[in-house]
């Protein structure tokens, strides 16, 4: 009788321990991106918890069934996230990583500064990737993998719109060296972003126009690929407004290699080239010191220009912040109204003298911004460079990040799309996915990882979206799961009051465009429907190809657990079969980086210890 009972308690137990599911993550701060000790993690109605360590890793065990698991921790805002039975089998054995914000009853408690309350990020070595090595030190903000959600639960996806490119010419460096990139210093979006694709512009009164389409997903055939394409209004160079620029140069010693700063004047020369009489040039540098070496100058004395660029040599430590001052307040002094008030930084980013407080170079570079002068940020060289520092504050600043890592590219970012990187069309663009459950049970974001916003930041135009410039494209790709249940009903209207929004008929999603002008603080929003309609292989645009290609390469590259069935063989397909006409030669070149990449990938390359994707594996 023993041996049955014994018999019955262990199939029991076993049956138990089948219908648990072992989730794990870490839990960081959203601001800091630093670990979090002593968070409770807990199931919530259950007793089912456990807490986090000094390293911010949890590990809990959850019934196989629909449950709410609750975050929480003593001076941040607790969060509740539904886990379904399809979400935990679609993220298989990836980690549920889960940022918090500081509540805002604590915040005078967190940072004291002369400039009123904020939440400082880290910039040390516990919150970033550094690849070390080689006489390198580069630092990239970590990349938490972005997830699948529930349609259900949360039907709203929403990013700010983002046209920098820098992620892809850095990778090409790191390839072209013979090394693969570290995980974190690859972001999707900008590797997408990167290529030119033939969306027209728009006809209408508005700056940017939508196109969406959907195929079936390459990496996981059961699930479909939604693109989403954004087209800027294009201005010829000619009627463009004039430009107040100015050149912010670093000439510290860290600056003095050929990828640097000769690199610099040789591309600084190249964009003076397409100057016009009307706009004007200063430039300022930094060192030791800031100064200015030319002050406001026209385009047409364009010898001027360069001669003062050629006389520029590298030495001594880095003012960064002093520099920023200066230019901002030479760009002031000679303010055009309704022109293009722009400094350009060109540096690697080591700022290390002066105002070299991260949080106080976003705040000045903010107010100028408020008062119509802009960023761009340029970012040279290898060994030093920080990446992460550049990127935030061409953010701030209204402008792009570029990583310009050989002449060629130097051209193409100044030359070839001159209107784009020094015009904006629209300003603070966020972009709203609002998915119909009948045809989506969950997305996935491919990308914008940095870019994402609340669902409610949407609406409010004190929130900072991405910037579009003349000319330049988004687009944006999600993956989609099917719905769990195939017999909900054919339209489900939804509560208003819950930020939700009715579906009606065939149509599977909804995209909502916010965007301010350039000159305007208030914001105007459109929309367009896509219906259910995946296009048969043999009607793809050689341009979705092109960008399902880029975005499995970026995930192998990232080693992500969503990467399915993706391959280097597959991306290759893909990419050669896209490559078109390819006047310029960036399609076949990326073919030639993905097989670099498959060689790298198969040998014993640099830096496999930061290889793999932390926050996908």
């Amino acid at each position: 009788m023993l041996k049955y009972l014994f018999l019955l308690l262990a199939g029991l137990f076993t049956i138990h321990t089948q219908a648990q599911h072992i989730l794990t993550g870490i839990v960081t701060d959203t601001g800091s991106h630093k670990a979090i000790t002593g968070v409770t993690v807990q199931v919530k109605g259950t007793s089912i918890g456990t807490i986090t360590d000094t390293s911010g890793k949890y590990e809990i065990k959850i019934p196989l069934e629909n449950v709410t698991l609750v975050f929480s921790s003593i001076g941040y805002t607790a969060k509740e996230i539904p886990y379904s039975k399809k979400i935990a089998a679609l993220n298989r054995l990836a980690p549920l990583n889960v940022e918090l914000l500081i509540s805002q009853h604590n915040l005078e408690e967190v940072v004291v500064s002369g400039y009123g309350t904020r939440v400082q990020r880290c910039y040390t070595s516990s919150c970033l990737t550094t690849v070390s090595g080689k006489n390198i030190e580069e630092e990239y903000d970590p990349i938490a993998g972005n997830r699948f959600i529930n349609t259900e639960s949360q039907p709203l996806s929403t990013f700010a719109a983002d046209v920098d490119r820098a992620s892809y010419s850095n990778v090409r460096r790191f390839l072209n060296s013979g090394s693969l990139p570290p995980a974190d210093a690859v972001r999707l979006e900008e590797l997408i972003n990167y290529f030119d694709y033939q969306y027209k512009p728009p006809t209408g009164n508005d700056p940017v126009a939508i196109y969406t389409d959907m195929i079936k997903c390459p990496w996981e055939p059961d699930h479909q690929l939604v693109r989403i394409g954004v087209k800027a209004m294009e201005i010829s160079n000619e009627k463009l407004p004039p430009a107040n620029l100015v050149f912010l140069i670093d000439v510290s010693g860290s600056m003095s290699d050929d990828n640097k700063l000769p690199l610099v004047i040789r591309s600084l020369k190249a964009l003076t080239q397409q100057l016009r009489p009307i706009d004007h040039v200063a430039i300022a540098v930094y060192a030791g010191a800031a100064g200015i070496v030319l002050p406001s100058t026209p385009g047409s004395e364009k010898i001027a220009i360069m001669d003062a660029l050629d006389k520029l040599e590298a030495g001594g430590s880095t003012a960064g912040g002093a520099g920023i001052q200066l230019a901002y307040n030479t760009a002031a002094a000679n303010f055009i109204e309704d022109g293009n008030n722009r400094v350009i930084l060109a540096t690697d980013g080591d700022f290390n003298v002066g105002i070299s407080s991260q949080s106080e170079l976003e705040k000045l570079i903010s107010e100028k911004k408020e008062k119509g002068i802009f960023l761009s940020v340029l970012g040279f060289g290898m060994g030093n460079l920080k990446d992460n520092k550049l990127e935030t504050l061409a953010d701030k600043g209204n402008g792009n990040y570029a990583y310009i890592d050989t002449y060629e590219e130097a051209l193409r970012t100044l030359v070839t799309t001159f209107g784009g990187t020094l015009f904006t069309v629209a300003k603070d663009v966020k972009l709203q996915v609002a998915f119909n459950p009948h045809f989506v049970g969950a997305y996935r974001l491919i990308g914008y990882e940095d870019r994402l916003l609340q669902t409610e930041d949407f609406n409010d135009d004190k929130k900072d979206g991405g910037e579009i410039g003349a000319g330049h494209t988004v687009t944006a790709l999600y993956e989609i799961a099917p719905p769990e249940d195939e017999h909900l009903p054919y339209s489900l209207k939804m509560d208003q009051s819950d930020r939700m929004m009715t579906y009606w008929n065939e149509d599977a999603l909804t995209v909502d465009l916010r965007y301010k002008k350039p000159k305007s603080n208030s914001s105007r929003v459109f929309s367009q429907r896509m219906r259910w309609n995946v296009l048969h292989m043999n009607r793809v645009p050689d341009d979705f190809k092109m960008a399902t290609a880029v975005a499995a390469f970026g995930m192998l590259l990232r080693n992500s657990a969503f990467k399915g069935k993706a391959s280097y063989e597959q991306v290759l397909s893909l990419a050669e079969s896209a490559k078109g006409i390819d006047k310029e030669g960036y399609r076949a070149e990326f073919i030639q980086l993905v097989k670099k990449a498959k060689l790298l990938n198969s040998g014993t390359p640099a830096y496999s210890n930061v290889m793999a994707d932390t926050d996908d594996n």
